[in-house]
């Protein structure tokens, strides 16, 4: 019995390989996005030592979830910057995940469990968690996670202190993939009340209290990094308790409604308009509230399934419902990878309702529609993994749908300056200067492209501007402007501009290059040499080592 379940496992996990191979070719060769080279290691975290500190070391990575940089790190040892290795991973994981799932599902005698673990393998509602390199966060997390689960229904059944302590140090591994894993412990008491109809504070509470601390001890450093470290605080997180109530509330629909309607599904979703004087936005709230009450009043007739399952789906998403800040939100209130896990609270419950009601119904009748069902979310899903073949493909699907996304609006113009279409960048970022006018991101963007296409005066205005609204990016942007104003004749403004790139960054070889140009235009060539020498010791491959070489006369030095 145990090696013919067994092997019905393989041939699970083998069926969502080849599955997900098949629906998500188009983003298997996909570049680089968003925010995956950070995730990266840099150069002085990609050996033995820079993995320990990987490990131990809050600060050495964006963020503090050691088991997901530490696996980032095998990775880059293994195949560098080719992305093709990392989408495999990505997919490798979400395929072992609803395997776990359907082994699960097995476990707890649901209805329809392999229907149901393939909808969640193939719905295109995770496709940003799975074609999007960085979001390994949700895909490791999520196989620990469900493994952690899978254990300790073992551990239920068998009361044995090696499984209960193989599924805690898996949680643990969960939670230092992705923190938000750390709702499992409140999950597994949602169900076993949902199998035994009450709660046994010995047997079902006594053996999780330690779930629940290590999740708040996580759980709250998270929050304090993710704010402190990270970025998520200012005041486009400064939000009432009565607004995050309204963005919970709103959430939790457009949630469901993505599951159920995969239709228009965006890397960005529109930043909603949070108003608690507004009435009509209460409604979202009020409504899940007494869905909720419904179904706790109707739970005799309906049976505990519906109540367990949303209370499931809304337990889930809390940490990333409003009431903690997570960076995401400067741009948007919902994501898709948001609710990778939580979406097993519509799908399971929806797909086991399907197999309930076909059973009266022909086999191979309710096995062609369940078969056709799988085929309609797989064929979404194929169509949904062109969008993430390249910057270019998925900043122009989100300004598609949402074009009043600044971050796509300067993420498009980035990717048309970099390949020399200027007056395209253009009109993007102008875009974004006007979605956000008091974006320094937006200004310097928008100089460069001017700069580029020769209009040196307002290049020189933009450059002024974002360096007024974000005197962070001084040291990146002086040096520019200097250069600027050597093309515009105006030397000694050029050389202070160059000076004080220097006292900020002393180790810039493009300032020093830059400088070196500001003198030689005045007639001071001996300080000019001078600047360009420190150049080219400081970087000879650089931009501004090649500078310094044409200007001494020398061969300059490939990358």
């Amino acid at each position: 019995m145990a090696t013919r379940r067994s092997r019905r496992g393989w041939f699970v996990l083998a069926a969502f390989a080849g599955a997900l191979v098949v629906t998500y070719w188009p983003a298997l060769h996909g570049d680089f996005l968003w925010d995956d080279v950070a995730h990266l290691p840099e150069p002085p975290l990609r050996t033995w030592s820079g993995l320990r500190r990987i490990l131990f070391e809050p600060g050495a990575s964006q963020q503090y979830y050691p088991v997901l940089f530490g696996t980032f790190w095998a990775e880059y040892r293994l195949w560098g910057e080719t992305t093709l290795g990392y989408h495999l991973v990505n997919v490798a994981m979400h395929g072992l995940g609803a395997t776990l799932l359907w082994a699960v599902l097995r476990r707890l005698a649901i209805p329809g469990t392999l229907l149901a673990a393939a909808v969640f393998a193939l719905h295109p509602v995770h496709v940003e968690s799975v074609a999007w390199i960085c979001e390994l966060k949700n895909t490791l997390s999520g196989v620990f996670y469900l493994a952690a689960l899978l254990v300790y229904l073992v551990f239920d059944d068998t009361r044995r202190l090696g499984a209960w302590a193989a599924s805690f140090a898996l949680f643990v591994a969960a939670m230092l993939a992705k923190s938000v894993t750390g709702s499992l412990p409140a999950a597994i008491l949602v169900l076993f009340w949902w199998k035994r109809g009450r709660l046994s504070w010995r047997a079902d509470v006594l053996p999780l209290l330690p779930f629940f601390a290590a999740a708040a001890g996580i759980g709250w450093f998270t929050a304090r990094y993710e704010a402190e470290v990270v970025g998520a605080q200012g005041a486009a997180f400064d939000l009432s308790f009565a607004a995050r109530c309204l963005i919970a509330g709103r959430a939790l629909w457009f949630y469901v409604g993505k599951v159920l309607w995969p239709a228009r599904l965006v890397f960005i979703y529109p930043r909603w308009r949070i108003d608690p004087s507004a009435f009509w936005q209460w409604g979202f709230p009020a409504a899940a509230l007494a869905v909720l009450v419904a179904l706790g009043l109707l739970r005799r007739r309906l049976g505990r399934g519906p109540l367990a399952a949303a209370l499931f789906f809304a337990g889930t998403l809390f940490p990333a419902s409003g009431f903690v800040n997570v960076y995401p939100f400067k741009f948007s209130f919902v994501a898709d990878h948001f609710q990778y896990l939580a979406s097993l609270g519509v799908i399971v419950p929806v797909c086991a309702a399907f197999a309930s009601s076909t059973r009266r119904m022909p086999r191979p009748a309710a096995t062609a529609l369940g078969v056709a069902l799988v085929v309609v979310v797989g064929v979404l899903t194929w169509r949904q993994a062109h969008v993430y073949q390249s910057l270019e493909t998925l900043w122009t699907h989100t300004v598609e749908h949402n074009p009043g996304s600044f971050l796509a609006q300067i993420g498009l113009g980035v990717v048309y300056e970099d390949q020399g279409r200027h007056a395209e960048a253009i009109v993007a970022e102008e875009r974004a200067v006007a979605i956000d006018p008091t974006s320094p991101e937006a200004h310097l963007n928008l100089a460069r492209s001017y700069d580029h296409l020769g209009d040196y005066p307002k290049a020189a205005a933009l450059y002024e501007r974002g360096l007024a609204l974000g005197a962070a990016y001084a040291p990146i942007v002086l040096p520019r402007l200097a250069r600027l104003y050597v093309r515009l004749g105006e030397f000694d403004r050029a050389v202070a501009l160059g000076r004080r790139a220097i006292t900020l960054n002393p180790r810039s070889a493009y300032a020093n290059a830059v400088l070196g140009l500001a003198y030689a235009a005045l007639g001071r060539r001996a300080d000019a040499e001078t600047a360009w020498h420190t150049a080219l010791d400081l970087d000879a491959s650089s931009e501004g080592g090649r500078i310094a070489a044409e200007q001494l006369g020398q061969p300059a030095v490939a990358r």
